[in-house]
């Protein structure tokens, strides 16, 4: 009898041993790379979500009211290490503090044109390969799934060299956003000198050679250009903009060194205003609506690109469900 009560104890010690394993390593086989959070309705947080590039900075704000409707905003030619530009050099964090919606900041991308390279830059010592396209589609939104965020209810906006990746991505990630805004960007990558003014670009910033991302014969580029994939765009609410290419209200040079700087601006902003019009009559000989905006003035500087941002918000909320 004492032998048997034995047994009986040991046996019963062993499957509340096991029970207690199996409850510690069910989160883990369940979670993958991304364990379930409760949803956090407000507030700012800077996350770091490992890719296929390395451990890549998200700063992001939550939706107010812990809603799962995500905003994207991508950074431009310029991105830093640090901070994505919209959280410092517009209010866009203000613009979408009550609304339910979470704003979602990727950190870094220099020069990238938020494509996935074809290998790193040969120029500048790169030692890792652009995957910005796997990352926005596939990385990132299986991350922030665990935080409650949906894969399918985003929109996207980029300024200059975003803008024309913020409709790429719409358009080749339908089932992940429904709407897009492109703010003074590149919309007519094949015209005339439009290669040759990125490759320069990419050098001027980050010395990175334009090849390694795409050779001059690659189809990626005819991938990339808005005015080639248009048709994909049909019944996608999009808000499309581009400054008059004037100085403005934010334009107030005060020394060489800032007139020499609203000169470069607004060069830059009549190169995307001529892309921006002739992606406008591609769109409207596809009979493809779009909302447009095209101010008398406007340099290529973040203040106008935040003024377009409040002028989109309503479309942006709407596309999302969000009253």
């Amino acid at each position: 009898m004492r032998f048997g009560m034995a047994e009986r104890i040991r046996a019963r010690a062993k499957h509340v041993l096991a029970v207690g394993a199996t409850a510690l390593l069910l989160p883990i086989v369940a979670g993958g790379s991304a364990p379930a959070h409760a949803a956090p309705a407000g507030g700012f947080e800077e996350l770091t979500v490992q890719s296929s590039m390395g451990p890549i900075k998200v700063q992001v704000q939550w939706a107010k009211r812990g809603g799962g409707a995500a905003l994207y905003l991508l950074d431009g030619m310029a991105a830093r290490d640090d901070r994505n530009a919209w959280s410092f050099e517009t209010n866009a964090l203000q613009q979408f503090a009550e609304d339910d919606v979470t704003l979602v900041m990727p950190v870094g991308g220099l020069s990238s044109w938020y494509q996935d390279w074809a290998a790193p830059s040969n120029t500048n010592g790169q030692k890792l390969t652009y995957k910005w396209e796997t990352f926005l589609t596939r990385e990132l939104p299986d991350f922030l799934a665990g935080y409650g965020v949906s894969r399918t209810n985003n929109a996207v906006a980029g300024l200059s060299m975003s803008g024309s990746a913020a409709l790429q991505l719409a358009a080749y990630h339908r089932d992940q956003f429904k709407y897009a805004a492109s703010y003074s960007g590149a919309l007519n990558i094949s015209a005339p000198g439009m290669r040759e003014a990125i490759r320069v670009a990419v050098l001027r910033w980050g010395a990175y050679n334009i090849d390694s991302m795409a050779p001059p014969w690659s189809p990626q580029w005819l991938r990339m250009d808005p005015f080639v994939f248009a048709p994909q765009l049909r019944g996608l609410p999009m808000y499309i903009s581009a400054g008059g290419a004037l100085p403005g209200e934010f334009n107030r040079p005060q020394n060489v060194g800032q007139v020499f700087d609203t000169g470069v601006g607004m060069g830059i902003e009549a190169v995307t205003l001529l892309n921006t019009r002739a992606f406008q009559y591609r769109l409207n000989t596809l009979k493809i609506p779009a909302t447009y905006s095209f101010p008398a003035t406007g340099t290529h500087t973040w203040k106008y690109w935040e003024v377009e941002l409040s002028k989109s918000r309503p479309g942006i909320l709407s596309a999302l469900g969000i009253g």
